[in-house]
């Protein structure tokens, strides 16, 4: 197999809450009209799932190159029924409706799911005052809990933190959430589709759910519900890579890791991987260089990097993101206990 940079199809979501920031100030193309709250960028999920766009390739569905070439498109001898992380955009100019998604263990009891959502939150844009809820207050029991989401009470009960550009939060599996209005992130999760709301409306329109349907959904919410966490904003643990280049590790756990890396024009962006990389753009055009092939990448636009690649550069200025399935040791404990960062801090990189 001659691998390459895979640019894939995107499923949209044109989500109630979303806007044309994307569009608009990203420069975004090919973007239906009206509003757009989400594109999955790279996407394994059933019904949802993302297939090459461009080359050799192009036809073939991410779920089939992941069935049949599982180490040279992963990577370090990967085995799994779907491509491991789900990544987005997401254009919360309205405020999304508070929800959560089951951890591992209540996905396979209550929904049939092989694994559940944990989930993280870069902040690209935030207007000023925007904020976000994550985790309920300490204190707050299900029958509490319960009798605040029936009076759709939501600050009795949860914590409502102000958001940032540049920060992220590592939201685990059972986390009651929501952010927005004014505010921009990139979305990094397991592979999964599986949520519960609060809301008395569906988020796809805005049309009102019937009162069984709404206390149905909150049933189902309550089951799937895990008191514990209360995670906070972060801005990541930095290292410098070159001159003019710098690492910054946003968050780092068992499903996942997300980096932000910047470059000047000093000294090229160089990275190498053995793992699968989702690179996508939050700044100006650049070009993408590896031993399979060079890529043109836009704005807020992402390419799916097969760990068989191995390497890849990028001259600067250049400010892209990189998801991936990390070794944690490797990949994240070792470079930043070198570059000086504590155990407790690195700990933190996962909520």
């Amino acid at each position: 197999m001659d691998w390459y940079p895979l640019r894939l199809t995107t499923p949209v979501k044109q989500h109630v809450f979303g806007g044309r920031v994307l569009a608009g100030r990203w420069g975004r193309a090919g973007l239906p009209d009206g509003p757009v709250a989400e594109t999955w960028e790279v996407s394994d999920v059933d019904g949802e799932g993302s297939v090459v766009a461009a080359g050799p390739l192009a036809g073939r569905s991410l779920r089939q190159l992941t069935e049949e070439h599982p180490q040279e498109l992963v990577g370090r001898g990967w085995r799994g029924e779907r491509f491991p992380v789900l990544t987005k955009f997401i254009d919360a100019t309205g405020p999304l409706p508070v929800h959560l998604h089951a951890d591992d263990e209540t996905a396979r009891r209550f929904e049939g799911e092989p694994n559940g959502k944990t989930e993280a939150w870069h902040v690209l844009e935030a207007a000023p005052g925007a904020t976000a809820l994550a985790g309920v207050k300490p204190g707050v029991d299900r029958d509490r809990l319960h009798q605040a989401l029936l009076a759709q009470d939501f600050d009795a009960v949860l914590r409502r933190l102000p958001v940032r550009a540049g920060q992220t939060l590592y939201v685990p599996g059972g986390t009651l959430h929501s952010f927005g209005p004014g505010t921009l992130v990139y979305e990094i999760e397991q592979t999964s589709d599986i949520q519960q709301h609060a809301m008395r409306h569906r988020m796809e329109d805005g049309s009102p759910l019937t009162d069984q349907e709404w206390r149905t959904n909150l049933d189902r919410l309550l089951a799937q519900w895990r008191p514990g966490p209360r995670p906070d904003f972060r801005s990541g643990l930095s290292v410098r890579v070159d001159d003019g280049v710098e690492r910054t590790v946003l968050c780092a756990g068992p499903y996942f890791a997300l980096e932000r890396w910047r470059a000047g024009t000093t000294a090229p962006l160089v990275h190498t991987f053995s793992t699968a990389l989702v690179l996508s753009n939050a700044g100006a055009p650049v070009t993408v260089a590896t031993p399979g092939g060079r890529e043109r990448l836009g704005r807020a636009e992402s390419l799916l990097l097969p760990a068989a690649l191995g390497r890849l550069r990028i001259e600067g200025p250049a400010d892209v993101l990189l998801g991936y399935l990390p070794d944690l040791d490797t990949d994240i404990r070792t470079p930043l206990l070198t570059a000086g960062h504590g155990p407790e801090a690195i700990t933190a990189l996962a909520g």
